[in-house]
């Protein structure tokens, strides 16, 4: 191709080869493709910067870029080529991922801590004006502007509100601070109140989609109000009213929450379940709960990931923690099973087939996703499978974990520029990639699914190109989805990682992004990163009621990980060191009290 106009586009690689007195420098691409950068006099560059620093200088970007292997993004013009064999680049922006040569800034100990703590504070003030107002849900909003803005008559949805208290939970996990852990209780209390329908008579509990707030009128609607799933009970919308709540339950052991989740998994197993097959059905019906009801047309009878894979990170998964049940992990065993023996579909694609018909056949005709991937459900089997490998270990799950971790980079990813992309054709191909469905941008939650996925890979299995994907992922997100300006980060990134600000895709607040995925990210990635791969101890907090959880045993591990791997090396109650601990058990013996104790524990690597 004879490249005849301009445009500007954004390259990350490795440094090559670097020539200070030409000004130019060479780069390889992750999929091992070579290009010469040339510097002009304005180029200039900065290092990843965390939400809440200023500007990060490199310095001599010399030191940088004389040095073999170092990432960098750079983002500049590539000019017509006037018959040469290739295009000129020049750079007017360089970004590295480290302070130094060959380092990452999103492993250093205390980065991700940092960032939660900055994404939760963003999302008390938009939502509650906290400091200055005191924390009321009743001012909550589902929609929030780029800067945090509200405006008028609203809808309170049930799962967002339940990922925004999941993120101020794990906030306070990571640092302690009184008023996330306010907001997490604050706002589960609400959910309770506004949110919650008890049945009396088959004792079990659902959710309502939400409250809408016109005026002084607040309606509940019970069923969900979107195109996908209108008039009907999604399984997904009930599984995410569990995330918040359950995350803080692991804090408070709290069991008022326990009866809710347990009454809302017997709706599950009731309704939900396919008792005449395997699995779960995606939709009910909400007068005869029958997920074969005619009304509910493309979701009739339906099987998809929602409604067997969202269980285990939405909220399984931290229940077992905080309960180390046999029935909890036989929940997890039983879906995990069920995806890997169901969602393999690789003579025909790489990526996993995600929806089914009631006997598993696949539905390759339903709405928008027809024969589509998303691609961050492929990196999200992975990442909870490896999860699951460290609680009941099967040649199975490791091999398909594996098999996802191989095929998605080349299938999935962008390696011209990093990240992730969001929805592409399973088979359908043109010049031999997988063909964008809508655009070719990059959201910020499959970000996360690549992240969480290769970093539990390279800390649990140790090798490196897990590490290189998860280092390239974690140094895309971190340089372009961050807003430095209004906090948080962006829902959407152009390919070339500029942010993309129109429609609801500009918000902070939807019924998509509600301070969880990006909480999520932060959590779980200080917990791989600096107890499987730095091997940097960790403090964690809880501040559980009296006789809140079962014989006084508070369990603390941060995640499900190899056993063995980490241990507890002190802690502390309400600021006093405490030695009743089980060490490599990750269980602390509460002492006797009437009042709520404040636990401060120190998780380490065991080396």
């Amino acid at each position: 191709m004879n490249i005849d106009f301009t445009f500007s586009d954004t390259i990350a690689g490795y440094v090559t080869g670097y020539s200070q007195e030409e000004r130019w420098f060479t780069l390889e691409t992750s999929d091992k493709r070579a290009f010469k950068v040339n510097l002009i006099a304005s180029t200039y560059a900065r290092n990843v910067q965390n939400l809440t620093e200023g500007w990060q200088d490199p310095g001599d970007i010399s030191n940088f870029l004389s040095t073999e292997g170092q990432y960098v993004f750079a983002y500049g013009t590539f000019y017509p080529n006037a018959g040469e064999g290739t295009a000129t680049f020049e750079a007017q922006q360089l970004i590295f991922p480290g302070k130094e040569p060959k380092t990452y800034r999103h492993e250093e100990q205390n980065y991700w801590i940092t960032q939660i703590d900055s994404i939760a504070s963003s999302y008390l003030k938009w939502q509650f004006d906290y400091p200055k107002e005191e924390i009321n849900y009743k001012n909550y909003r589902t929609m929030l502007h780029l800067g945090g803005a509200k405006k008028g008559d609203y809808l309170q949805e049930t799962d967002t509100i339940s990922r925004m208290v999941y993120g101020f939970a794990s906030a306070y996990l990571l640092t302690g601070k009184d008023e996330f852990l306010e907001g997490a209780e604050l706002g589960t209390e609400y959910l309770r109140d506004h949110m919650r329908f008890f049945d009396k008579d088959d004792d079990l509990v659902y959710w309502y989609h939400g409250l809408k707030v016109e005026g002084q009128k607040e309606t509940k609607l019970l069923t969900s109000e979107f195109g996908d799933d209108l008039d009907s009970l999604p399984m997904y919308e009930q599984i995410y009213a569990l995330a918040g709540p359950t995350q803080t339950y692991r804090i408070t052991g709290d069991q008022r929450i326990r009866d809710d989740i347990d009454k809302t998994m017997d709706l599950f197993e009731k309704y939900f379940k396919d008792h005449e097959g395997e699995g779960y059905f995606s939709h009910l019906h909400p007068i005869t709960l029958d997920a074969r009801e005619d009304s509910l047309a493309h979701n009739r009878a339906r099987k998809n990931w929602n409604s067997v894979g969202d269980h285990a990170p939405a909220y399984l998964i931290n229940l077992y923690l905080a309960t180390g049940e046999k029935a909890h992990a036989d929940f997890l065993e039983y879906t995990f099973d069920t995806i890997t023996k169901y969602f393999p579909d690789y003579e025909n694609s790489p990526f996993v087939q995600e929806k089914f018909f009631e006997d598993w056949s696949k539905d390759q005709t339903w709405g928008w996703q027809q024969n589509r991937a998303v691609v961050g459900h492929n990196l999200k089997i992975a990442w909870n499978l490896i999860r699951q490998q460290s609680l009941t270990p099967k040649d199975e799950y490791l091999a398909f974990a594996k098999k996802i971790a191989e095929l998605m980079p080349e299938a999935g990813s962008d390696q011209q520029r990093g990240g992730w992309y969001d929805v592409v054709e399973r088979v359908q191909k043109t010049g031999g990639k997988h063909q964008f469905v809508w655009h070719d941008r990059k959201a910020w939650w499959q970000q996360e699914q690549a992240i969480l996925a290769y970093l539990i890979m390279y800390g649990v299995l140790g090798n490196e190109e897990y590490e290189k994907q998860a280092r390239e992922a974690a140094s895309f997100y971190n340089a372009f989805f961050l807003d430095n300006d209004d906090g948080g980060v962006y829902f959407n990134v152009f390919s070339n990682g500029m942010p993309y600000l129109l429609g609801t895709e500009r918000f902070k607040g939807s019924h998509s992004m509600s301070a969880y995925h990006s909480t999520e990210l932060c959590y779980l990635s200080a917990v791989y990163i600096n107890l499987l791969i730095t091997k940097q101890p960790t403090y964690f907090y809880f501040k559980p009621y009296p006789n809140g959880w079962k014989d006084n045993i508070l369990r603390v591990s941060p995640d499900i990980l190899p056993q063995g791997s980490i241990y507890i090396s002190e802690v502390f109650i309400d600021d006093v060191p405490y030695t009743d601990f089980d060490a490599y058990g990750l269980t602390v013996k509460l002492p006797e009290s009437e009042e709520r104790l404040r636990v401060k524990v120190q998780i380490s690597s065991a080396k």
